[in-house]
């Protein structure tokens, strides 16, 4: 199953990472710490809480966060320049970190003739020479 990017329901993510790894429900329950009822409430969500996040990834070893971190990568506006000195206490992340999913996403919008590469620079703000490379490096797929 490819998840749609614009549209993350993370308990239907969980639920396939589950069936994947094929791991009883119990054992799930115990981990996180819910009676089953709970559990299938949980995983019906399309919101689910960070702290939950957080244990479904340790326990699933896939770290569901990034699901997230590819949508901002994609669609979130570029922050604005600050132009006061205050330096934020939070830890500073790298705004463009391509995967390989978010760089298979891309080219696959170019073959499929979705997007043309001057549709994908402008609306995912990828610069033209990073595009080019990934065309070249990836046009026989990921290795």
């Amino acid at each position: 199953m490819i998840y749609d990017i614009k549209n993350i329901h993370m308990g239907d993510l969980i639920t396939q990472r589950i069936k994947e790894y094929n791991i009883d429900n119990n054992r799930i329950c115990k981990f996180i710490k819910c009676t089953d009822e709970e559990l299938t409430k949980i995983l019906s969500q399309k919101s689910i809480e960070s702290d939950l996040i957080l244990r479904f990834s340790i326990l699933l070893e896939y770290d569901f966060f990034r699901v997230y971190s590819n949508y901002l990568i994609l669609y979130a506006p570029p922050a604005k320049v600050n132009n006061s000195n205050a330096q934020s206490s939070l830890p500073q992340f790298r705004k463009k970190l391509y995967t390989q999913e978010i760089i298979s996403f891309i080219l696959d919008l170019i073959d499929s003739g979705k997007k043309s590469k001057k549709e994908v620079m402008d609306e995912y703000k990828i610069p033209k020479t990073t595009l080019y490379k990934w065309i070249g490096k990836y046009k026989n797929g990921f290795h």
